[in-house]
């Protein structure tokens, strides 16, 4: 049983829907917005603040945590695992048009005792009707990218706390619109990303915040992951949605696996920003070739025509002046890796493989064995040794630590304001490849916010109630 009171609405919906504004209005290449277009607004502080800051807002305590899934395909289909396997949480609702994929994960619930959920399952809006239902507390969007942006914006307009897969939007008007909505619900919107609860990368956040590497100077992170039978194989995505972005955007389409725990080391809108990156691409030639390789004549992604640069490299300066090279490439052959880098005056750590050199330790040109450095793990990792779920726990992680927040009344490690500023180098490198490598100021989505240091990934340890 639910024992929290309604959380409070500082604005009606409708008054929200009237105020919100046009932004958002398409994914096409039209809403993405150059900065040169909004000149009247300030690339500082943004556009006016339509309602209190979220930074350092925290759930209301809760006794059980009600969420609802939208999107039950691979993604969503496993990550309902993981809910039920944190006391505490329920799952009330579920959506999405495929009626065989919602009818196998309500089995799912009420195989591990819980009641049946509702199920939506009538055409691709029939979230809409799920986020009325007044009791969800929050849901996990785990859809098409096309989609993020509205079922995002339908959940805080309902009142619901909302989690997205990567990427949260696809363009700057659509990522400031969920800003402004977070600010005027008061509700949280997050970017769920599950690589800053990797056992490494939170290690290197402590290390990192305990002065192991000195002061800060440049970091890495990408998304280098070979896709190409996945992207040709129906089986593994609903419809050729994630391919299509390839006809759409030269620029790096799935930033956030890289830039979100880079960003967590240097403390991003907690002390330092992103302020600019530019971006340069290769030729798109991975796609097409592998099609002509395997796709028979008349398959229809013949009819599709890739811009998508195969490797994009970019550039982030902060504030601080610190560099992070972020990298992207699911279209030629390569083993899996998201680089996860980080250097500073007194040291460097390089993932895939892992590999440490710490002045301090080490003075004779040789990597260091980073499992030596095990007493940095986070908590989390010392209380959960062996978490289920795929991609080495992180997923696990991610849940139990966010359904922790929610029902101790705590605040969320990162909010909106990381989501957009993980996200934003969708459509900023896209330009900034288009027009020929030039810089592009990356927003500051928290207003000057970002100057005041605050608490993020790096949390402590609650004590249970």
């Amino acid at each position: 049983m639910n024992d929290a009171r309604p959380e409070h609405h500082d604005v009606s919906r409708r008054s929200v829907l009237r105020t919100a504004g046009a932004a958002g209005a398409g994914l096409g290449l039209g809403a993405f917005g150059h900065p040169a277009e909004a000149a009247q607004e300030p690339v500082e502080d943004g556009p006016r603040r339509q309602g209190s800051t979220m930074i350092g807002v925290p759930f209301q305590r809760r006794s059980t945590v009600r969420v609802a899934m939208i999107g039950l395909g691979n993604r969503g289909g496993a990550m309902i695992d993981l809910y039920l396997a944190v006391p505490g949480v329920t799952v009330v609702a579920l959506c999405d048009p495929v009626k065989a994929k919602a009818e196998r994960a309500a089995a799912k619930v009420t195989a591990a005792g819980q009641p049946a959920p509702a199920v939506y399952v009538h055409g691709e809006h029939d979230y809409e009707e799920l986020l009325k239902r007044g009791d969800i507390d929050f849901a996990h969007v785990a859809t098409g990218w096309d989609s993020h942006f509205e079922i995002a914006k339908s959940a805080l307009l309902n009142g619901v706390h909302v989690g997205v897969e990567c990427p949260l939007a696809l363009g700057l008007d659509q990522l400031w619109e969920l800003v402004d909505l977070s600010e005027r619900t008061r509700r949280h919107c997050m970017q769920l990303e599950n690589c800053c609860y990797g056992r490494n990368e939170l290690r290197v956040l402590r290390m990192a915040h305990a002065g192991k590497f000195g002061d800060l100077l440049h970091g890495a992170g990408a998304y280098n992951h070979d896709l190409r039978s996945m992207m040709f194989d129906p089986a593994a995505y609903e419809g050729p949605w994630r391919r299509l972005w390839h006809t759409r955007l030269r620029g790096d389409l799935y930033p956030n696996h890289g830039f979100g725990p880079v960003a967590n080391y240097m403390d991003l809108n907690r002390g330092d920003r992103a302020v600019s990156i530019v971006s340069v691409g290769s030729p798109s030639l991975g796609l097409a070739q592998y099609r002509a390789a395997h796709m028979p004549e008349g398959d229809p992604s013949w009819k599709e025509t890739y811009i998508g640069s195969d490797r994009t490299i970019s550039l982030v300066t902060t504030a601080k002046g610190r560099v992070i090279r972020l990298e992207h490439d699911v279209s030629t052959p390569h083993p899996y890796s998201r680089i996860n880098s980080l250097g500073g005056t007194k040291g460097l750590f390089e993932d895939y493989p892992e590999r440490i050199y710490l002045e301090a330790d080490h003075r004779d040109d040789t990597w260091g064995d980073f499992s030596k450095y095990a007493e940095w793990d986070h908590w989390l990792w010392k209380e959960h040794a062996n978490p289920p779920g795929a991609h080495g726990g992180m997923d696990y992680m991610l849940v139990f630590r966010l359904m922790q927040c929610m029902r101790l009344g705590l605040v969320p490690d990162f909010d909106v304001y990381d989501a957009a500023t993980w996200t934003s180098p969708v459509p900023l490198s896209h330009l900034s490849i288009k027009e020929r490598g030039l810089p592009q100021q990356i927003p500051d989505f928290t207003r000057g916010e970002w100057r005041k240091s605050r608490p993020g990934m790096d949390s402590e340890k609650p004590a249970e109630a």
